[in-house]
């Protein structure tokens, strides 16, 4: 019996439209096969994580995701908070988190570093820039769910 690999699930945190349009494009890019997930607050966010760990019933019957994109400025609950959030959780401290913010205050990335985020990413201007990032993304999830490929399928 071969075990089907499960698709990466990268949560975006992020409320602004065209931000999130354009981090869909990149992914459909650069990884055609990841499952987004988009939330505009980190009160949704937490929600989901929480329903995912199973803390909370509900239809979601998915696992954690692979990967969290979380932006910092945004509205109910930020970003800051929400990390915080995710550190001081036992059931969701371990789960990757990128911040990928506007922001390009020193006071920001330092607080973000002490709370255990993963990287500290500002925003790029450019959709190429963006494609490198999203591109340099990819060891958060491909060392659990590597991209099929036809090697990948020999060496199962």
């Amino acid at each position: 019996m071969t075990e089907q690999k499960r698709r990466p699930l990268i949560i975006i945190a992020d409320d602004d439209p065209d931000d999130q349009l354009l981090i869909r494009e990149a992914f459909a890019e650069r990884c055609r096969h990841c499952e987004l997930d988009f939330v505009a607050n980190g009160l949704e966010l937490m929600a989901i994580l929480k329903a995912q760990n199973g803390a909370q019933p509900g239809p979601q019957s998915r696992s954690l995701p692979d990967l969290i994109l979380l932006d910092l400025n945004m509205p109910l609950k930020d970003g800051r908070q929400a990390l915080t959030e995710i550190r001081s959780d036992p059931e969701l401290r371990q789960l990757p988190t990128v911040v990928l913010t506007t922001s390009k205050n020193d006071d920001d990335l330092l607080f973000c570093q002490t709370q255990g985020a993963n990287d500290y990413i500002v925003k790029p201007n450019s959709f190429s820039q963006l494609l490198t990032i999203v591109e340099s993304l990819k060891p958060y999830w491909e060392d659990t769910n590597p991209e099929p490929t036809p090697e990948n399928e020999h060496n199962d």
